[in-house]
């Protein structure tokens, strides 16, 4: 009715103007049938309200879509009724609607490609890693050591390359089955076996409940909990010399929980350590963070309807925890 009444304004304005100019022209004039005036004056507001109705009438589902937004993209193929107006406007809408279909499925297919093209590279770059760790090991010390520490570090920069490339259709990736978590804790050690040792951290398990088995993707899960690691190692390392890997059951549901007592993170910057190259206070200390780590962990945790929990305390260390709902604790052995 609002839009009505905005679009309509001027001419319920003119018609009051005119209402009026006409009764005073015949006054000048000398006629005097007031009667006659008033009655015709009326009978043009009737007439004038009569259109506005009808008008009104015609065009409200119009109206109505104009002024309440659309929820999805398939709105914009609904009606808005008979009128030649309302009929050019929906085609408008369908022939742009098509056009962002069109525009979509072309940027689709360029990200395709590019994901494409990042996979394949991430894979070809890790024959040359592998041919030079076996070439490493026929140095001596510590060159053999230097070598290897740093494609440890480009294979992990490649692995989070290919993680944030499949982010975007990580649902087609997914694999839900049962996994048990001290299973997987001991398979992601022995994986880091020597960055445990290269920054002398070492891990320890404590686990509560036994067997604690939860629905999940092994293979995603294998990835946060080598984010969560690396991030505690990284920052306690030369601090302490261990970080506690932890498996419990809390309120019926399983909880894997990782900390460190490192340096810790600053209250002010534990609200955005999940933000996109966020690195806050500590990524400036150490130049190696890209602010992504904790960025996959939330987005990969969020897509597997895990819950993510942080504490940290400056100079004390931090805890971050993967929390599993009640549906995806399948047993405790």
């Amino acid at each position: 009715m609002k839009l009505f009444l905005r679009e309509h304004l001027l001419l319920i304005v003119i018609q009051l103007i005119q209402c009026t100019l006409i009764p005073v022209l015949f006054l000048l004039d000398g006629y005097r049938g007031t009667g006659v005036i008033i009655y015709a004056i009326f009978l043009s507001l009737i007439l004038f309200l009569a259109f506005l109705i009808y008008r009104y009438i015609s065009r409200r589902k119009l109206y109505q879509r104009l002024q309440t937004p659309m929820g999805t993209l398939d709105a914009s193929l609904e009606t808005s009724g008979r009128t030649s107006l309302s009929v050019a406007l929906d085609q408008l809408l369908i022939a742009q609607y098509r056009l962002y279909q069109e525009e979509i499925q072309k940027a689709e297919e360029r990200q395709d490609e590019h994901l494409l093209f990042m996979d394949r590279w991430v894979h070809q770059m890790k024959t040359p890693l592998s041919v030079i760790e076996l070439t490493a090991q026929t140095l001596d010390e510590p060159e053999s050591s230097s070598i290897r520490e740093e494609t440890e570090r480009m294979r992990n920069g490649l692995n989070t390359v290919l993680y944030m490339a499949r982010l975007r259709t990580i649902e087609e990736d997914f694999q839900i089955k049962p996994v048990v978590l001290s299973n997987l804790i001991h398979e992601v050690n022995q994986e880091n076996k020597r960055f445990y040792i290269r920054n002398e951290v070492y891990p320890q398990l404590k686990e509560e409940t036994t067997g604690i088995t939860v629905e999940t993707d092994e293979k995603w899960l294998f990835f946060l909990l080598t984010q969560l690691v690396h991030n505690a190692v990284k920052y306690s390392s030369e601090l302490t010399n261990h970080l506690v890997i932890s498996i419990y059951e809390r309120g019926g549901e399983a909880v894997l929980e990782v900390k460190d007592f490192g340096i810790g993170i600053p209250v002010s910057d534990q609200k955005r350590v999940f933000n996109k190259f966020y690195t806050g206070e500590n990524g400036r200390k150490y130049r190696e963070s890209t602010g992504m780590g904790l960025y996959l962990v939330k987005e990969v945790a969020e897509r597997l309807e895990h819950r993510i929990e942080i504490e940290s305390y400056v100079s004390e260390g931090t805890t971050v925890r993967i929390i599993f709902p009640k549906t995806q604790n399948i047993t405790a052995m």
